[in-house]
């Protein structure tokens, strides 16, 4: 069973940095994409980043601002999140897909809170 767990989080001043990171479980798991995406208070879940074999695809709002890392084949990410601004706040969740026990599926994180405000 392939399981994600996000952390850090927070409450942080216009202006500020946060560092978002994301463990997947599941020793069979072969990740061929991972990225972050976020959902704004009474908005749809929108992508933020995502990272393929091919190309890392940032959102405009986050090119310049938010920087992804990932390692495949440790199945960790993390979003470097500088300059945040209050259009930022929003639930964070990691997605991850891949190849587990024959099967290409995508694997949902349950979230992380960040809240930009002075």
């Amino acid at each position: 069973q392939v399981q994600l767990v996000e952390s850090g989080g927070g409450l942080v001043q216009p202006g500020g940095s946060l560092r978002l990171s994301c463990v997947a479980s599941g020793t069979t798991l072969r990740i061929s994409e991972m990225g972050w995406y976020r959902q704004p208070p009474g908005k749809e879940r929108e992508l933020v980043v995502l990272d393929t074999p091919s190309s890392t695809n940032y959102a405009d709002s986050a090119k310049g601002r938010f920087t992804m890392s990932s390692d495949g084949a440790k199945k960790t990410c993390s979003l470097q999140m500088n300059s945040l601004n209050p259009e930022d706040t929003g639930t964070y969740y990691c997605k991850v897909s891949g190849l587990y026990e024959g099967t290409y599926s995508s694997y949902w994180g349950q979230g992380t809170q960040v809240t930009v405000s002075s």
